[in-house]
């Protein structure tokens, strides 16, 4: 029921600006290949004592950002990846990974990050709290954030897997303790009264089917239409129904309080039916005084006729297809995604896209043609982040699964700077200063084909910024840790940590330097500096300015 999500940090290490040449000279001396990947006897971090007139720690948009120079970076207009021009293009859709078996240990953990994971996620309704501490305390150096089940209708656990085959009769029961080869318990005491003779019951997201053909007080007996293995803790759905159970159970209760004990950044709560959920736990936090935001996940039929108001209410909302596509017309889900997505990003709230994104890589090497075309579409339709499960959690192939993620998000992305035109102010928008500094601003970087600087305490102006989707990089400078924390999850944004001084221009010298000795900018090159926000640092509250300074 829980979420960690972890966002990569340097080692306070930097790379030397010689260096770096030196390595983009060997990269134009030898060429690259199709892939745009250095070889691999080139070292991934270069690890150099550099004087820092701040504390700085940065996370890179992607962590081959800063080692890999010349791997996977595109540029603006470019057929080929082996072209050098401006502005240089890096990833911008964030990637969530599962943390399960497969990759619960600090070696993994780190190798996820390096592949390309922004976000790392723990799904409590797997596990125990002692379990999750332990992932917890292995990305505390990252980010941390929860993930609420919410009203989630479970299979109980089973000794080993069972195989249901078509035509044969089995049972699910209330009765606790209870898993054997033609019975196992449920984890809802109301599943009897929700369920009806003649309804179809689906595991797992529609893997199985059965249909229900009588119940007891305490069993629903039913045959199985498509087979397949039943393993422990597998989701129930009844096709167009949605359980009746309370909004935030009392083991959602305590794995709330448990993530606010160790100050994760989000919670995305299950099977969100209405915003009186959203209400009643941001009630709970802010009387905890925990800065956490919350993310529905939209996958209940229930939660369609009020998903306005129910984003309205949160700090954004993740697309489960799976449930989804259970609970409704699975011809309903891709509609649905595009509608989630286009109201997220209408309200200026983070969205993200989950469930079977690369579901084949869990057990294959190599993803199917639709799962990457999926993927394409949900960066298209501008998904902040996409998000993997199974893959990751207890997938074989975890790292290729993050890869094929990230290069196809990279790819996708090249693709929509080529053409992609600036989305117009919303009328919502248009009262506001900052919004419209914000759109101003993106307009100008696009124009000129720079980056964006832009400093801030609440996260507000790197949001509005993260909206309007400009093609350059949004480098978000901070002095607080839960605002760079909170920015990981949105798209195009580089949340970089550094304190501030009293003298603007000074902050500012020190920001440029941070983004040359990083290798995130190269010295000639100009970037488009930001103030504006409703909350002014070394400005006036009525004065609103970009400058276009150069490195």
């Amino acid at each position: 029921m829980a979420q960690v999500v972890a966002t990569k940090l340097l080692h306070n290490s930097f790379i030397s600006n010689g260096s770096l040449n030196n390595q983009i000279e060997k990269i134009k001396t030898h060429g690259f290949a199709s892939s745009g990947r250095i070889s691999p006897s080139h070292h991934r971090v270069l690890t150099v004592t550099a004087r820092r007139t701040a504390d700085v720690q940065v996370i890179p948009v992607t962590p081959e950002d800063i080692p890999k120079i010349g791997e996977d970076v595109l540029r603006k207009g470019d057929t080929s990846v082996a072209m050098w021009s401006k502005p240089i293009i890096k990833r911008k859709t964030k990637i969530v990974c599962t943390i399960g078996p497969s990759t619960d240990t600090k070696e993994m953990i780190w190798k996820l990050a390096e592949a390309g994971m922004n976000v790392a996620r723990l799904n409590m309704s797997h596990g125990d709290h002692a379990s999750h501490q332990k992932v917890i305390d292995l990305v505390k150096e990252y980010n941390a954030q929860s993930k609420d089940n919410g009203p989630e209708v479970r299979s109980g656990d089973l000794p080993q897997p069972v195989n249901l085959a078509s035509g044969q009769e089995f049972t699910f029961t209330i009765k606790r303790g209870v898993g054997t080869a033609d019975c196992v318990s449920v984890n809802y005491d109301d599943f009897v009264n929700d369920v009806e003779a003649g309804d179809m019951l689906l595991v797992d997201g529609g893997m199985m089917s059965l249909l229900v053909k009588s119940k007891t007080e305490d069993s629903v007996k039913c045959e199985v239409i498509d087979g397949g293995e039943l393993k422990s803790r597998r989701h129930l759905n009844v096709r167009g129904k949605s359980a009746t159970l309370p909004s935030i159970t009392e083991k959602d209760w305590d794995d709330i309080k448990f993530g606010v004990d160790n100050q994760v950044d989000f919670y995305a709560v299950s099977f969100v039916k209405d915003a009186e959920v959203i209400h009643e736990l941001k009630n709970y936090l802010k009387s905890c005084g925990a800065d956490i935001q919350v993310i529905p996940k939209i996958e209940s039929a229930d939660s369609i006729p009020n998903l306005h108001s129910i984003i309205t209410a949160s700090d954004g909302a993740m697309v489960a297809r799976g449930d989804l596509g259970a609970e409704l017309p699975i011809e309903e889900v891709p509609l649905l995604q595009e509608e989630i997505i286009r109201t997220c990003r209408s309200m200026g709230k983070a969205v993200i896209v989950a469930t079977n994104m690369l579901e084949s890589m869990i057990v294959h090497p190599t993803p199917t043609r639709a799962e990457v075309s999926d993927i394409a579409i949900a960066v298209r339709e501008g998904a902040d982040a996409v998000m993997l499960s199974g893959e990751t959690a207890h997938g074989k192939f975890p790292l290729k699964a993050v890869n094929v993620m990230h290069t196809v998000s990279l790819r996708t992305e090249s693709s929509l700077m080529s053409g992609g035109t600036l989305s117009s102010l919303n009328q919502a928008f248009k009262n506001h200063m900052s919004e419209m500094f914000a759109y101003h601003a993106t307009s100008m970087s696009n124009t000129l084909g720079t980056s964006i600087v832009v400093f801030t305490r609440t996260s507000t102006m790197a949001v509005l910024l993260s909206h309007y989707r400009p093609n350059g990089t949004i480098f978000a400078f901070t002095d607080q840790k839960r605002v760079q924390q909170k920015l990981a999850l949105y798209q195009g944004v580089c949340p970089i940590y550094m304190e501030f001084s009293d003298d603007s221009e000074k902050t500012f010298a020190d920001a440029l330097a941070v983004l040359k000795n990083q290798g995130m900018m190269k010295e000639g090159e100009h970037v488009a500096l930001l103030q504006s926000g409703r909350n002014p640092i070394w400005r006036y509250q009525s004065t609103h300015n970009i400058q276009v300074r150069k490195v």
